[in-house]
């Protein structure tokens, strides 16, 4: 599969392929959100506000593969912008065929596009098969993440 996908921005057409494939996203790490946070969401990610969130897709003949939603922003201890890569994911069949690591080597290049120096990523302890891909193509950190109750 991995000669036979295509990585390109989200489209207007691709509402239904993406929404499912964030809807498995959302259920791996337990969660979900309310139908109109889809509306909103894929309003934001195919609009023009550059401090918004931008979509790669996989596209493998036809069908979607894969995605991955980035925003930029600012960063106190930089001038430039910093690139935030906030989901990726790969539907099951698409796994092991190099998606993901197109996907965010693809953000990796539009990072460098815009100048932005860094891009970086959370993941949970325990999803090991991604992290066996993020230690290949990044540099763990150090910093452990807080958030409000």
């Amino acid at each position: 599969m991995s000669d036979t996908f295509n990585i390109r921005a989200l489209l207007p057409e691709d509402r239904a392929e993406w929404a499912e494939m964030w809807r498995d996203y959302l259920a791996f790490y337990e969660t979900t959100v309310p139908d109109q946070t889809y509306d909103s969401t894929f309003a934001r990610l195919l609009g023009n506000d550059p401090n918004d969130f931008s979509c790669f897709v996989a596209d493998a003949n036809g069908q979607l593969v894969g995605l991955t939603h980035y925003l930029f922003h600012r960063h106190a201890w930089k001038e430039e912008s910093v690139c935030y890569l906030q989901d990726l994911f790969a539907r099951p069949e698409a796994r092991g065929t190099g998606v993901g690591r197109a996907l965010i080597h693809a953000v990796y290049d539009e990072a460098d596009r815009q100048g932005a120096p860094s891009v970086y990523w959370l993941t949970q302890e325990f999803n090991h098969t991604a992290r066996k891909l993020y230690d290949r193509i990044g540099k763990q950190t150090p910093f452990i993440r807080y958030q409000r109750p």
